[in-house]
């Protein structure tokens, strides 16, 4: 892949690996425990027994439906897909539905506009069906198509998005498998012992990423182990024994050069730094709510690049 996505693997503290076949041999039992009590605590498994192949199942499964580069269809740009996405949003949030789904129709919508025939006039229509599509896959409660139409302001009908849904799934083959940087982000938050305000942060800086076409080529892994050691940068968080040992251990599965990581910390450095200025700004709001600790109003994101050059 381009952008580096397919470099040597290579862990930030300990020596570099040759694949993820020796990783299962060389980390310690402390990590393996370590991750089977995070994926325990974020209810992403039900028997610990398996919990390493689960682990080792979701890095592996990261390049499956990669991107070679973040070129879209010639008559759509970034802005245009900015947009589009920080519309989804407003609607995600709307609909109360659970991050996975926000994450995943993200992940559709990106292939979708690489694989299917769309005119600007049907991106919304595709956006809608995305998310719509991705929340079939997660959520227990589905809203009403007449509902989604409704958010659309009854621009289309019934009949075109339930023709658009066959469409899109048609085009990816009914294939909606995807483990979202959220999970890894929140398994690194869970090992590292992270406080709140740190995972929260490292939360909204990697929803910006959904903003951001230039990050679709970079694998979920590497955007939540970037997202959360910029969020750690960030906060300035007084160290503690503990607290440092157990980052070390955490990443250790960070799996990605250090030079990919610190160029995913640059653009999301600057995304954040501008975020309240721009347009497109549903995850600042978002995330400046009490509830989320009001993070994206942390005065560090300002000089968040600046903060870059001392990263570890």
């Amino acid at each position: 892949m381009a952008d580096g996505c397919m470099e040597t693997p290579v862990l930030l503290y300990t020596h570099g690996l040759q694949g993820l076949n020796n990783l299962h041999a060389l980390v310690p039992s402390l990590l393996r425990h370590e991750v089977q009590m995070a994926l325990e605590k974020l209810d992403l498994i039900w028997d610990g027994t398996y919990a390493w192949d689960m682990f080792l199942y979701m890095m592996r499964s990261q390049i499956r439906n990669t991107f070679p580069n973040a070129d879209l269809p010639r008559h759509f740009t970034d802005a245009t897909r900015a947009v589009l996405v920080d519309w989804i949003i407003q609607v995600h949030e709307l609909l109360q539905f659970h991050e996975e789904t926000l994450y995943l129709a993200i992940h559709l919508l990106n292939r979708s506009l690489r694989q299917l025939k769309v005119t600007t006039a049907n991106l919304q229509l595709l956006g809608m069906v995305c998310l719509f599509v991705a929340s079939k896959k997660v959520e227990s409660l589905l809203p009403e198509v007449s509902g989604l139409l409704s958010l659309m302001d009854h621009t289309y009908t019934k009949h075109q998005l339930l023709r658009m849904e066959r469409k899109v799934l048609c085009v990816l083959n009914f294939d909606l498998s995807y483990c979202p940087p959220l999970y890894f982000l929140l398994l690194f938050a869970s090992v590292a012992r992270c406080s709140a305000a740190v995972e929260w942060m490292a939360r909204y800086l990697l929803e910006l990423s959904l903003l951001e076409s230039q990050c679709v080529v970079f694998l979920p892994v590497q955007l939540a182990g970037a997202a959360l050691c910029l969020a750690r940068q960030v906060l300035q968080e007084c160290p503690t024994a503990e607290g440092e040992a157990a980052w070390c251990l955490a990443s250790s599965i960070h799996v990605g050069s250090e030079p990919t990581l610190l160029r995913i910390m640059h653009i999301l450095a600057s995304a954040a730094a501008k975020a309240s200025s721009r347009e497109t700004c549903a995850s600042f709001i978002k995330f400046s709510s009490p509830e989320t600790l009001q993070v994206s109003r942390h005065p560090g994101l300002n000089n968040a690049a600046g903060l870059l050059g001392g990263c570890s």
